[in-house]
């Protein structure tokens, strides 16, 4: 058995994987080890995924650090949000895409 930390956001998905070690960041998708440049916030986080690491005695152990994002959470609104005119762009891109998918399969 090779022991294991995941570190990341979206609580609820990787809770309901049933993760051994979860060290939950509250922070956009796609930045589990916090802002870029940030090099102290990264290695705190890491320090702190380290720690569990040695820690947890049990499986399904969560652990949440104490940062957050922004002073506010004005970035939870903003955060991968599709406007309107955005909406009928990716739409075109996907049937596209979709029928760039559906040659390759005929071939």
């Amino acid at each position: 058995m090779i022991p294991t930390v995941v570190v990341g956001s979206a609580r609820d998905i990787v809770e309901e994987c049933g993760v051994a070690r979860f060290l939950f960041t509250d922070f956009p998708l796609g930045n589990p080890f916090g802002k870029p440049w940030d090099k102290e916030m990264q290695s705190s986080i890491m320090d702190m995924a380290l720690a569990l690491l040695q820690s947890a005695w049990q499986g399904r152990t969560t652990i949440q650090t104490p940062f957050t994002w922004s002073e506010d959470e004005t970035w939870r609104r903003s955060f991968m949000h599709v406007s309107q005119d955005q909406l009928e762009e990716y739409k075109k891109l996907g049937d596209v895409r979709r029928a760039e998918q559906a040659k390759v399969k005929k071939i």
